[in-house]
């Protein structure tokens, strides 16, 4: 099974951009110095044919992991507004990552289109950890499509999501000029919409739709 691989770039100024009140300057950024990659593997084409477009561009300050997820969709859903609900079901994108690779804990980041969260970690999909609500103040969200909770509708749409992840929360201390390698997955899903669909950057090879699979995770590496 294939194995990719995405360097995530030193970029010292994310963290004055992230502190301005609109998410330009960061998102400027991103594109100009950041990573990017598609979350383009379908890895359940016959049951799940729908694959939306979905970019992410990421880098890190040293303190921080950035990344913005880039969607163009037909349908929009957000029904869940309370953070550790089940966002999977909307317009959802996901991030999971695995700090140190000979260590079976991971964490899962799941954020629907307005940025309610819904994350743990574990080491068995079984029995996770929710996070609490200050480790959740922490993780900094900035959707396109604002806050405010609405049901399906249908058409043709583009959105995006900013996300910055303290890597303290993740037990990752970086020192300048020294890579820190990790695995992880990023991914595209909606369960509940009229057209489901589970995308993944790492492909996934497994009979039905499940991304808590340590084992098909990509290789992450903080430049």
């Amino acid at each position: 099974m294939q194995q990719r691989t995405l360097h995530i770039p030193y970029i010292p100024e994310l963290d004055l951009a992230i502190c301005d009140s609109a998410n330009d300057d960061a998102i400027t950024m991103l594109d100009r110095r950041g990573s990017r990659c598609l979350i383009d593997s379908l890895n359940w084409a016959n049951q799940y044919p729908y694959a939306p477009l979905t970019s992410v561009t990421a880098g890190h300050s040293g303190t921080t992991i950035f990344i913005d997820f880039f969607v163009r969709c037909n349908y929009l859903r957000a029904v869940n507004d309370k953070d550790l609900s089940p966002v999977s079901q909307d317009s959802c994108v996901e991030f999971f990552v695995s700090p140190d690779p000979n260590d079976t804990l991971y964490w899962n980041f799941e954020f629907n289109c307005i940025g309610t969260l819904n994350a743990s970690f574990r080491r068995e999909r079984a029995h996770p950890t929710r996070l609490t609500p200050e480790q959740l103040k922490r993780v900094i969200r900035r959707a396109s499509c604002g806050n405010r909770p609405f049901c399906e509708i249908e058409g043709m749409f583009t959105w995006n999501i900013l996300i910055a992840i303290p890597l303290d929360l993740l037990g990752i201390k970086y020192r300048h000029g020294i890579p820190v390698i990790m695995t992880g997955n990023l991914n595209k899903c909606a369960s509940a919409t009229s057209a489901p669909h589970y995308l993944s950057w790492n492909p996934i090879d497994t009979p039905t739709p499940d991304f808590h699979r340590p084992e098909f995770f990509g290789k992450i590496i903080l430049d």
